[in-house]
């Protein structure tokens, strides 16, 4: 019995440390979205080039897209711009851009500076959109299918790995159906 006393908080701290020891073998760029084979949240927002013009979710109905949330003050945004350009430049799918809390003349700019690689950008100034869409923080890119399904979340800037390994993959398989 005097044992059981020394015991227990020793089981308890053991779990304990296999749980951190657990984390740290995590990808934290692998959150998992739970909005993932759920339909994305409908949006209708101001096109960033020109805010006359709105862009819906229902606009892209019927085709696989990526949806790419971006700022102009987003330092990790100019990391994975090249990739997009690269990407835009196939012509593999459509890339959509979602300006996240961003002035509309700072989001013009930074384009203006190092290319657009988006068929339209979308204005939230607000971040409701975002917030819909699960964003944790800039960037992040979703896959969409036809259905308007989000079918991948990736966290952080894509890379030349991601594009190749995944999106890419995944894009064609859907495309396919």
């Amino acid at each position: 019995m005097r044992y059981l006393r020394f015991l227990l908080p020793l089981a308890i701290f053991l779990v304990v440390v296999g749980f951190f020891v657990k984390g740290l073998f995590l990808n934290p760029r692998e959150v998992p979205s739970p909005l993932i084979n759920k339909p994305a949240p409908a949006f209708a927002l101001p096109q960033l080039h020109e805010p006359a013009r709105t862009l819906a979710k229902t606009d892209l109905a019927g085709k696989v897209w990526l949806f790419n949330v971006w700022a102009s003050w987003c330092v990790s945004c100019r990391e994975e711009h090249p990739h997009l350009m690269e990407l835009s430049k196939s012509g593999i799918v459509p890339l959509y851009g979602l300006n996240y809390k961003d002035q509309r003349e700072e989001g013009i700019g930074w384009l203006r500076q190092w290319g657009d690689p988006y068929a339209a950008s979308v204005s939230d100034f607000d971040g409701r959109v975002g917030i819909d869409y699960g964003v944790y923080g800039v960037p992040e890119t979703f896959v969409i299918d036809k259905q308007g399904l989000i079918r991948y979340k990736h966290i952080g800037p894509v890379t030349p790995e991601a594009i190749q390994q995944k999106i890419i993959p995944l894009v064609k398989e859907l495309q396919k159906g």
